[in-house]
């Protein structure tokens, strides 16, 4: 650089130093998911063994090779030196899921757990007050644990910063246009309102749908307080019922919906926890996030508190706390696990999601647990943070399938 660009750029005004390193940031994210995702530039999802598809449907992997020898499943790609290794991949692992629950029908569940006529939708918000409790991290590994076991899955980013869309390859400033985030559905702009389904996007994870994010979603933050002042959105067209309302026009392609609300108590927060049937807070034992739980809690309280005394009629069927990033070494963190347990009880889950390399590792290649391939990182190491995960996700989806009314 030479002494002139130097001292012009040392010279810049805020504003166009600010514009010219979002276009340069912007720029080599592009150019580096070009080269982690080639040459589409999009993601993928694995293939799996036999061994692991027989594993997920819940038969014999020797049920399932005769199967494919007898032409009742579809046909699997043939891989290795002696073309012998069978690799299937999400969607044929579907297509066996429903295969077999049409053709034993009193087993029908156990091969394809999706809810049924006069089972509930299931929404859930993950929320908290404060970034890095590892809420994006926990809605990503919760909806692929769903769709693997065999759910539709439709996830919702809430959050201006869009870090959901993003670890579904989606670049939100470059992949996703003016409209096309749930603001385009419950926007106050009736001639500019769009259907949630149009900006509905299929995600390279079978069974899981997306409604992307961007900071487009700041501007039901400022629209809301006018439209309240002018009398706008009275009755069911309420600020805090909106969401709730346009996922019910869509209510019939899903099992669950998980909505990932970001880290502030603004609108699009309150719409979430109205919208929802649980609500998952994700909490790091930590003194400092403990802390700003507490303001979380007390500010929900409050907030909420006046939503019903407006007519908003508050029902969750679960409410957990989530213990994330936990080092069972750490002593003050075994004191502030032990402390929520005593004052909350069973809304505490169980199980905690470990404080691991393998999470960190699978972040920085926008990745859940469930995407790794072995040997990125130890084996051992990746084996302990999935039953972690695996865990937690399943009890959560024993609490799904207890609202279901199912054993």
């Amino acid at each position: 650089m030479t002494g002139a660009m130097a001292h012009k750029l040392e010279n810049e005004p805020s504003l166009a130093k600010i514009t010219r390193h979002s276009l340069l940031l912007a720029a080599q994210l592009q150019a580096l998911r070009s080269q982690l995702y080639p040459p589409e530039a999009k993601k993928s999802l694995k293939t799996f063994t036999s061994r692991e598809a027989a594993s997920m449907v819940g038969i014999a992997e020797s049920t399932l090779r005769q199967m494919s020898l007898d032409g009742e499943s579809a046909v699997p790609e043939l891989h290795g030196k002696d073309n012998r290794r069978r690799a299937y991949t999400l969607a044929q692992i579907n297509e066996l899921r429903e295969h077999l629950a049409h053709k034993r029908p009193k087993e029908a569940l156990a091969f394809l757990p999706r809810r049924r006529a006069g089972e509930k939708l299931q929404i859930i918000a993950i929320a908290n007050f404060k970034g890095g409790s590892a809420k994006t991290t926990t809605t990503i590994h919760l909806a692929h644990f769903l769709a693997l076991e065999g759910l539709r899955v439709l996830a919702i980013d809430l959050d201006p910063q869009a870090s959901l869309s993003t670890m579904f390859g989606f670049q939100p400033e470059l992949d996703v246009d003016d409209n096309q985030t749930v603001y385009g559905a419950i926007r106050y702009d009736d001639d500019l309102r769009v259907p949630l389904k149009d900006v509905i996007r299929k995600t390279y994870f079978d069974g899981i749908d997306l409604v992307p994010g961007n900071l487009e979603l700041m501007e039901y933050e400022h629209e809301t307080p006018q439209a309240i002042s002018r009398g706008d959105g009275r009755g069911e067209a309420m600020f805090f019922r909106r969401l709730r309302s346009v996922i019910g026009s869509v209510e019939d392609d899903y099992d669950v919906v998980l909505i990932d609300a970001p880290p502030q108590l603004g609108y699009l927060t309150l719409g979430a926890l109205y919208a929802a049937t649980a609500l998952l807070v994700t909490v790091h034992p930590a003194m400092l996030d403990v802390s700003s739980m507490n303001q979380f809690l007390k500010m929900t309280s409050d907030i909420l508190q006046v939503i019903q005394e407006n007519g908003g009629t508050l029902e969750h069927d679960f409410i957990r706390y989530i213990l994330t990033r936990h080092n069972p070494h750490d002593v003050p963190q075994v004191n502030i696990v032990a402390l929520l347990r005593s004052l909350f009880g069973e809304d505490v889950l169980a199980p905690v999601v470990v404080e691991t390399t393998a999470i960190a590792n699978a972040g920085l290649e926008k990745k859940s647990l469930y995407e790794m391939a072995r040997g990125t990182v130890g084996r051992d190491t990746l084996t302990r943070a999935i039953e972690s995960v695996d865990a937690v996700n399943r009890e959560i989806l024993n609490h799904i399938k207890q609202v279901w009314g199912r054993s």
